[in-house]
């Protein structure tokens, strides 16, 4: 398979009062078609802004993006419209990502309008087939969102994102704001879609249960940037970056006769703003040493299992 997306030492700093926040700090991957790419890391750790700067909603402050082949990185105008139509995004909050002011069908039929690729009889056609689609009755048609649930709403947002047909879809923890039972149903819906429409997904969230569920690769981010690739199943039955060892003993486990062993981790949290060039989980890593100081990078360690540690050996 070739790879549909392909970032290259991705950075996307900002400029604050205390110096520069360094959000996403030289993040490289490549995500097969048809395949999904989670990304998981405590809150703050820049997953969402990773995902809105390789959809180009914020540009990039160094690196490359590569769509198809095709460097996006510096696209502008026209051309950036039109990678855009290629790759949509899926909001956290179905609620404040709908315009209150549209009816479910005017929100689905926005983005075909803007395009001008159709005609007003076939954008009609393509309204219902993407309601029917996504689950989103018809009696719905002339709805407005504060009238819906929210996993009607963001089947909604579904339904928006995938209007021009889109290869790519950005995932920024789009069931974290629903209830358990609705999170099931949106995520099946991902998947059915995924196999129906060939798509092609980063899933970001916090919640371990989801992305292990939903994804073929996980990227582990801390402060900015992975400390750890690898495949979903092979992620969890060896985690090696302790990082990675502390998000995983977190989860809460059902096997009361082989409970997880909870990793407490104890130190303070290295700040983003203007880090230091080591490793930056080492304020709080049990394993770390002088050598931990030195600039770590993602070393490939077993077959597709990346991992950012000098400490590899010693930590078992």
């Amino acid at each position: 398979m070739s790879a549909l997306l392909k970032v290259e030492h991705l950075k996307k700093y900002f400029n604050v009062p205390m110096g520069i926040n360094h959000a996403v700090d030289d993040i490289s991957f490549e995500i097969q078609k048809g395949e999904t790419m989670g990304v998981v890391g405590e809150s703050g750790c820049g997953k969402s802004t990773l995902g809105r700067t390789i959809i180009r909603l914020q540009d990039p402050t160094a690196g490359k993006i590569y769509l198809n082949g095709e460097d996006i990185t510096e696209a502008k105008g026209k051309d950036l419209r039109r990678v855009r139509e290629n790759m949509q995004i899926i909001f956290q909050d179905p609620y404040s990502s709908l315009n209150p002011r549209m009816t479910v069908e005017e929100a689905v039929q926005e983005p075909l309008y803007l395009s001008k690729r159709f005609k007003k009889k076939e954008i009609l056609e393509e309204t219902e087939r993407l309601m029917d689609l996504c689950g989103v009755e018809e009696r719905l048609r002339m709805a407005y969102p504060h009238e819906l649930d929210g996993g009607r709403r963001q089947r909604v947002g579904i339904a928006r994102a995938l209007a021009l047909s889109p290869e790519f879809i950005m995932c920024d923890e789009p069931v974290s704001a629903l209830d358990v039972s609705i999170q099931a149903q949106v995520l099946n819906l991902l998947m059915d879609l995924q196999d129906q429409l060939k798509l092609t997904y980063i899933f970001v969230t916090h919640d371990l249960s989801v992305v292990r569920h939903i994804s073929n690769h996980i990227c582990v981010m801390y402060l900015g940037q992975l400390v750890e690739v690898s495949p979903s199943q092979e992620l969890f039955k060896n985690p090696m970056h302790p990082y990675t060892k502390a998000l995983l003993s977190a989860v809460p486990s059902v096997d009361l006769d082989h409970p997880m062993k909870r990793i407490v981790l104890k130190g303070e949290i290295t700040s983003p703003i203007n880090p230091k060039p080591g490793c930056r989980f080492a304020s709080r890593c049990p394993y770390a040493t002088e050598a931990c100081e030195q600039p770590q990078e993602l070393k490939q360690v077993d077959n597709d299992h990346f991992v950012s540690c000098c400490r590899l050996k010693e930590i078992g």
